[in-house]
């Protein structure tokens, strides 16, 4: 995966979710290297409704591929505030635009200058992804 496939203007887990900060709101999604690991998607499951509470590495929902089902973690704690309305009819946006229209939710972050230090940059995450098997 080369370093253009990697957004700077966002943070990285290990296992490929991204949060971008927008304002108030984090948005939350998963990366390139993780649609390109997938394949195809045919549904994504979000088990969250605005205004619940989620924690850190709490898992959200799922997302299901040509290939495999995998959770979905969340990399900060807070508050939902949307779920992208688009991904139950057209859950194939993830592959097509995983940085835009391909967004999972957005969230108002309860704790984010203390748990922003546990995600990756862009630099971390791509060597992340030189350096480990995924």
């Amino acid at each position: 995966m080369s370093a253009k496939e990697i957004k700077d203007d966002r943070q990285y887990t290990k296992d490929h979710e991204w949060a971008k900060r927008d304002g108030k709101e984090v948005l939350i999604g998963i990366s390139a290297f993780a649609v390109d690991q997938l394949g195809d998607i045919t549904m994504v499951s979000l088990d969250v409704q605005e205004g619940d509470e989620i924690q850190k590495g709490q898992a959200f929902g799922t997302i299901e591929s040509v290939k495999t089902l995998s959770d979905l973690f969340a990399p900060l704690s807070g508050k939902v505030t949307r779920i992208n309305p688009n991904l139950d009819d057209q859950p194939e946006l993830v592959n097509a635009d995983p940085w835009g229209q391909g967004w999972m939710l957005a969230l108002e972050p309860s704790a984010f200058d203390a748990e922003q230090g546990d995600l990756l940059d862009a630099e971390q995450y791509g060597k992340h992804l030189e350096d480990s098997d995924h």
